[in-house]
């Protein structure tokens, strides 16, 4: 489903509200949050979609990551997962099992515990999970946030979607499959950590909307507006070549309909780049939103839990402005 069309179904319902619900539908945010008492609050998700490699267990490895990776970007520790799980009745039963493997390994490593899940039976193979995690009232980070002067960390490259679509065409090298693959299998986790022992203002997860999606998202639901620093943006290994060659996603377009007139880009920016910053990501990296006082204890931070993060923006007022894709950067 495209950005924007959610929206457009839910505008005419009235939803209950609570003033224990911490964070709900009025933000977009990455995951909902519902305090319990002065000690603790949950945080809910949940993601699923179609396979993005061929490989079944590695399958259920990004899709799990993906799923929990909304606990990480809200600052949380993820605590119950539930697998979703649409598979053929006449489908390889060992290939579901490998699918589920991947999964319960993720939950594992995020130290989580897995407690049941649900199926169904569908022609086109779908995982996921759904997750609940804990936090405290007071250290919930949200895509609210963000505040004027603040500094934009990346903490993985983008590309992925692209690098799926090559997969698909049977163009992608074995580098850039392996490359990629290693992100999107990548939890959040020593980020989340990072944030937390630092304080940030805001973040967000990079996934199916895109960086200038996510990044949208951000902005409005922060009133500022942002600057994106186009040439300090990291790609993984052969994204710029296959999108050069028009190896890009469909919802890559559906990205750039939606975001038209809330994202503008400079001419002078490379075309394929720009593509880019609309192209669906799957269990992106952190989109951080840091005080400039903060920035250089956040990324000593971001070293010491060995993350790998990119300065890539910064905001440049209170407002909210269409988002500025520019060449140049501080």
């Amino acid at each position: 489903m495209g950005p924007g069309t959610l929206e457009e179904l839910l505008k005419d319902f009235i939803f209950p509200t609570d003033q224990r619900l911490l964070v709900g539908l009025d933000t977009r945010d990455d995951a909902a949050v519902y305090k319990i008492n002065d000690e603790t609050a949950i945080i809910q998700t949940l993601d699923f979609f179609t396979p993005m490699v061929d490989d079944p267990y590695v399958f259920g490895q990004i899709a799990a990551a993906n799923a929990i990776n909304d606990i990480y970007a809200m600052g949380g520790k993820p605590l119950l997962a539930v697998n979703i799980v649409c598979y053929p009745d006449c489908g390889e039963i060992d290939l579901l099992k490998q699918i589920l493997a991947g999964g319960l390994d993720k939950v594992k490593e995020a130290e989580a515990l897995l407690v049941g899940g649900h199926s169904v039976d569908d022609n086109e193979p779908k995982y996921g999970l759904a997750v609940c995690g804990v936090i405290h009232p007071e250290k919930i980070i949200t895509n609210s946030g963000a505040q004027e002067g603040d500094i934009l960390l990346l903490t993985k490259p983008l590309g992925n979607g692209v690098i799926a679509t090559s997969i698909k065409a049977e163009l992608a090298s074995e580098e850039a499959y392996q490359e990629a693959v290693g992100w999107m299998s990548m939890l959040n986790n020593k980020a989340c950590t990072a944030m937390q022992k630092i304080g940030v203002n805001g973040a967000t997860d990079i996934t199916g909307f895109g960086f200038l999606g996510h990044l949208f998202e951000l902005a409005e639901a922060s009133d500022v507006a942002a600057e994106v620093f186009a040439e300090r943006i990291p790609f993984m290994a052969g994204t710029l070549e296959y999108a050069s060659m028009g190896l890009m996603p469909g919802g890559a377009y559906k990205n750039r309909d939606y975001l038209s007139g809330k994202a503008e880009v400079a001419p002078e920016v490379n075309p394929n780049i720009r593509d880019l910053l609309f192209s669906p990501e799957t269990a992106g990296g952190l989109l951080i939103s840091v005080s400039r006082s903060k920035a250089e204890k956040l990324m000593e931070a971001l070293r010491q839990e060995g993350c790998f993060y990119s300065v890539v923006g910064r905001i440049r007022q209170k407002g909210f402005l269409p988002i500025r894709v520019i060449n140049g950067g501080e």
